[in-house]
């Protein structure tokens, strides 16, 4: 059952996602050569709960940290440790914030220094594809025209979209329904409908879209070692178009293209 969102609740939702925002704003800024896994982690659990609200993540399945941190050909689900960053490598941090009990939920992956064409293509994208998918999301529209959108975009883009992973519904709880896709057939799924909220997220790679699990029971690779990459909005639709209730910005405060003032992707 997809569970509906009342405008009050939904803006409730936002008030989490924009401390979710800040905190990536906050993790951008640490990003360079040297710094680990674990401190960002640290990093982003104590701005959270300096905020008044508790990281989703910690304890969730007993997930062991704050934030996922996922580099290179990892693309979801690291659990932060040792691993130090290096000029070149990409990293994948996804990040919920719990606020008065409502989950928002979001990702990006981002560049460590300079990165060679490949890997900039494919960041490039991905986030681009989270923007058509975005863009889906109309009342009346079908959860298939969210999930073909993104399919089409990345392989126009010629990256591999993940199929084994999804994205999913939000609310009180991290994982709601709907199971999302990023792949399928337009006019095909669900009907979206005012209130419904979605955590989109696209997942892909340079190469294979087969994956494999790490050892530690959380971590997923891409199989062929190729690089990964995950960018992820928490969106509400409203009778206005899609509401992106995570709307990213650098950490200089400027928002990101496309997303405009009020946190809405454009709708074609």
């Amino acid at each position: 059952m997809i569970i509906r969102k009342s405008p009050e609740e939904i803006d409730a939702i936002a008030a989490s996602g924009a401390i979710l925002v800040r905190t990536l704003q906050l993790l951008e800024r640490q990003i360079r050569p040297g710094v680990s896994t674990a401190e960002l982690d640290q990093a982003a659990e104590k701005y959270i709960r300096s905020q008044g609200a508790v990281p989703t993540f910690k304890g969730y399945r007993g997930f062991p940290a704050s934030i996922c941190a996922s580099p290179n050909s990892m693309i979801v689900h690291g659990i932060p440790g040792p691993y130090k960053l290096s000029r070149g490598d990409v990293i994948s941090l996804d990040v919920g914030v719990t606020l008065d009990g409502w989950v928002a939920d979001a990702a990006r992956t981002f560049a460590v220094g300079q990165v060679d064409v490949l890997a900039s293509h494919l960041l490039d994208s991905t986030q681009r594809s989270l923007f058509r998918g975005v863009e889906q999301c109309v009342v009346g529209n079908r959860l298939g025209d969210v999930s073909h959108a993104i399919q089409s975009s990345c392989e126009g883009d010629g990256v591999a979209v993940v199929r084994s992973l999804v994205g999913h519904g939000v609310g009180r709880d991290m994982h709601e329904d709907p199971q999302i896709p990023n792949f399928g057939a337009a006019g095909s799924g669900p009907r979206l409908a005012e209130g419904m909220v979605f955590a989109i997220e696209p997942m892909t790679t340079t190469g294979s879209a087969e994956v494999r699990a790490g050892n530690d029971g959380w971590a997923i690779y891409s199989q062929d070692g190729s690089l990964a990459a995950h960018f992820e909005f928490t969106v509400a639709i409203t009778r206005d178009g899609p509401r992106i209730l995570t709307p990213w910005h650098r950490a200089d405060d400027e928002q990101l293209p496309l997303a405009n003032i009020g946190g809405r992707a454009p709708v074609s």
